[in-house]
C-alpha cells in the first residue's frame, strides 16, 4: 500500500547549556496509509519527539521525512505550518478547546483557519459520528472529559488529513470515556482509512491499533 510516513534513519538532538541530547537515534519508519499504529515506552523514550516529527511540529537533525511524497525534512517553518494546517489532524492529552467557542465552532476550526467555505454539514456530519451532535451548541466548560476529546477528534479529521498524530489522547480519561475514544479512533481507520500514529503509555490502548512500535532510549526496537 501507499507510504503515508517514511522516516529514514531520523536522529533528532537538542542542543541546550550542557551536553547535547539525543532524542531519537537512527530512527526508519514507514507506516501504509490507513494504519493505525501504536507507539509504546516509557516516559521520556522519545515517543512525542517521534510525533512531533511525524507531524511536521519539528525537523530532524539527520536524516529524511516524507509525509507521502513531501519531504518534510526539506521544508521551511512557513511550508510546514502549511502542512500542519492542510495535511496533519491532532489530537492531544489536553484538549486544548478555545473556551469561548461553542463545539461546532471549535470543530470547524481548522476550515476556518485555511480560508475554507461552508462547513456546517460536515461539522454536523462529524459530531454525529463522535456521538455528539446534541452538544453542538454547548462550550467546552459544559462539556465531560471524554465529550472534550471526542470534540478534539472531530476538529482533528474535518479537514481530512493524510495523518492523525494522537499523543496520549486516553491520558486524561477514565476506562470508559477512553474506550470510547478508542472505539472512534479504530473506526476513523478502518472505516475511513484515516491513518493514526497514536503514543500511549497503555496496554490496553495499544491494543485498538492494527501494529504496535516499542520504543526505548530514543530508538525503536
Amino acid at each position: 500500500m501507499t507510504a503515508v510516513v517514511d522516516l529514514r534513519s531520523v536522529t533528532k538532538c537538542y542542543v541546550g547549556e550542557g551536553t547535547p541530547v539525543e532524542a531519537l537515534h537512527d530512527a526508519s519508519l514507514t507506516i501504509a496509509k490507513g494504519e493505525f499504529v501504536a507507539v509504546m515506552g516509557q516516559s521520556g523514550c522519545g515517543k512525542s519527539t517521534l510525533l512531533h516529527i511525524i507531524g511536521a511540529m519539528d525537523r530532524p537533525t539527520q536524516g529524511e521525512v516524507w509525509l507521502k511524497d513531501q519531504p518534510l525534512h526539506t521544508y521551511s517553518e512557513e511550508d510546514l505550518t502549511h502542512v500542519r494546517r492542510t495535511q496533519v489532524g491532532f489530537v492531544f492529552q489536553f484538549f486544548y478547546l478555545l473556551p469561548t467557542f461553542t463545539v461546532e465552532e471549535n470543530v470547524g476550526l481548522p476550515i476556518l483557519l485555511t480560508g475554507g467555505g461552508e462547513t456546517k454539514d460536515k461539522i454536523g456530519s462529524l459530531l454525529e459520528r463522535v456521538g455528539l451532535s446534541h452538544r453542538r451548541k454547548a462550550l467546552p466548560q459544559q462539556l465531560s472529559g471524554g465529550e472534550m476529546q471526542r470534540v478534539a477528534i472531530a476538529r482533528a479529521v474535518i479537514h481530512e488529513p493524510a495523518l492523525l498524530v494522537a499523543d496520549e489522547p486516553t491520558g486524561n480519561l477514565d476506562s470508559t470515556n477512553g474506550e470510547q475514544v478508542l472505539d472512534i479512533l479504530h473506526s476513523l481507520s478502518e472505516s475511513h482509512h484515516t491513518t493514526i500514529v497514536m503514543a500511549t503509555h497503555s496496554e490496553t490502548a495499544a491494543s485498538h491499533a492494527r501494529r504496535t512500535i516499542r520504543m526505548k532510549d530514543g530508538r525503536i526496537l
